[in-house]
């Protein structure tokens, strides 16, 4: 069963993530650092995990529990990346779908952007979501949870000489 983990530090996306996990029946876990409290939903799908403070704990939570048809939610390339690496589906908050074909570009583009701010370069960040940003996300969540379900197909090996 699908399960969407969802990296819970600024997510600006929750209510949308559990409207779809309610109306699929899909458990939810929102992983956060203890930095920010994370609020009870009252639902019983949804379950807040707070980890320890530091860099990465919670990427570091969900890389561990997640598995191939699973879905997550996060604005972290270097976790979508791991996430990936998993066999599971990667998506923004945005709803930009992270794929094995875009995901290096990616990590590339933050590796510049950092590089550019350690020599006092100002990178801001983005501008906040909109209304069709949000619908957006919605549409992408449910193709990537649909995605996320269907099973992998396998590649018919033909040994050398055929059958």
């Amino acid at each position: 069963m699908t399960i969407l983990y969802v990296d819970g530090d600024a997510c600006p996306v929750r209510d949308e993530v559990y409207r779809v996990a309610d109306r699929l029946s899909l458990k939810v876990f929102v992983v956060a650092n203890g930095s920010r409290p994370l609020r009870p939903t009252g639902r019983p799908n949804v379950e807040m995990i707070t980890v320890s403070e530091g860099p990465d704990v919670a990427d570091d939570w969900i890389a561990d529990q997640i598995a191939s048809g699973d879905v997550c939610i996060t604005a972290d390339i270097p976790l979508a990346s791991r996430c990936l690496e998993k066999g599971a589906k990667a998506l923004s908050p945005r709803g930009h779908h992270w794929t094995e074909d875009n995901i290096g570009t990616a990590l590339a583009g933050r590796a510049v952007a950092e590089h550019l701010r350690s020599f006092g370069a100002n990178t801001r960040g983005p501008d906040g979501l909109t209304r069709e940003d949000k619908s957006r996300f919605l549409a992408a969540l449910d193709a990537a949870i649909n995605a996320a379900r269907k099973p992998t197909a396998r590649r018919m090996m033909i040994p050398p000489g055929g059958f």
